[in-house]
């Protein structure tokens, strides 16, 4: 009886620690990387990553994702990133192919990308990254209970407090406001702006840029109108000859972006977009690991720190001690 008991005391040893060993997936994660929600039953995970476009930021982002993504065992063959390139008909034929059930989960990099796979009424997962206004955009109807089967991370931009560390650092009378006129995020932002700027007697101006060809005119327009600064809520591609034009003149130049403060904007209050890339997968995990995504909030990424373009600096004659803020201070070298 004996003998039979300390046989069965070992079996029961034996059946724990294999449990254990499959549940860490002999890596210390969660499971292997080919086990983490297999959706389709095919064996092996595939994820999907898709941008409209390609602009320092949310290639920044990509590289958060994929880094976390690797952090957390997946490989190079379970990744694949496709970009429409600012094609409407490129990014539908990528949407359609990334929800045809070969995918397990898709993240999503900014608006445009979101609500196409939102609108597609994808049973796959969406994990979007970095879209301003969540809500408003329609990819949810509430941040704390997403109900489209998207949820992931908000970098809403923090315009008060953009406009405050401008006025605070270079008070003007007449601040200048353009964006792209194409995308419900950069119009829901200037609607913010507006808002805000008529609260504390601000003027303003502004222009929209459909494209980078614009931007030149459109900056050109808002100094003709009599802005003595610019505040670019969301514009990347061609933010340089913004810059370029606004140093000629010294006239201080303001975005939502660290990436675009590098590209030549003076300042900014900043998320860090590899942080963010990486936070849009902490919260993928949470999914992986059992949770339905309707029970995964969407999450508002506060800001990291205080960027500001040390070219920009030099141009305008402003010291690190002329700019005020109680944000950590991030001087790009540009």
């Amino acid at each position: 009886m004996r003998k039979m008991k300390k046989v069965l005391s070992v079996l029961a040893t034996v059946v724990m620690v294999a449990a254990a060993l499959t549940a860490c997936g002999g890596n210390g994660k969660s499971g292997s990387a080919t086990d983490k929600k297999d959706t389709n039953g095919d064996g092996k995970v595939k994820v999907g990553i898709v941008s409209m476009i390609e602009n320092g930021a949310f290639m920044d982002m990509k590289e958060g994702i994929v880094a976390e993504l690797k952090a957390q065992g997946y490989e190079d063959s379970q990744i694949d990133y496709k970009c429409a390139a600012g094609d409407a008909s490129a990014l539908s034929t990528i949407v359609t192919n990334m929800t045809d059930g070969t995918y397990d989960m898709i993240f999503s990099i900014a608006t445009p990308p979101t609500q196409a796979l939102v609108n597609s009424e994808t049973d796959t997962p969406v994990f979007f990254c970095a879209v301003s206004a969540p809500t408003a955009a329609g990819i949810l109807s509430d941040m704390d209970k997403p109900d489209k089967n998207a949820t992931g991370t908000s970098n809403a931009i923090p315009v008060s407090k953009i406009i405050d560390l401008a006025q605070a650092t270079t008070p003007v009378k007449k601040i200048g406001l353009i964006y792209s006129g194409n995308e419900d995020n950069a119009t829901n932002t200037v609607k913010q702006c507006e808002e805000y700027l008529k609260s504390i007697n601000v003027e303003y101006v502004e222009k929209t840029a459909a494209s980078s060809n614009d931007v030149e005119t459109a900056t050109n327009a808002l100094i003709a109108e009599g802005a003595e600064a610019i505040f670019v809520p969301i514009i990347q591609d061609g933010v340089s000859k913004l810059t370029e034009i606004c140093n000629e003149k010294k006239i201080p130049t303001y975005c939502s972006s660290a990436t675009t403060v590098a590209s030549g904007c003076f300042a900014t209050l900043a998320i860090d977009d590899k942080g963010i890339g990486k936070k849009t997968v902490d919260i993928a995990m949470d999914y992986v690991n059992g949770k339905e995504v309707a029970d995964i909030p969407a999450q508002v990424v506060g800001i990291d720190y205080c960027s500001v373009s040390k070219s920009a600096m030099k141009t305008l004659g402003i010291s690190e001690d002329n700019i005020k803020t109680d944000y950590k201070l991030n001087v790009i070298e540009n």
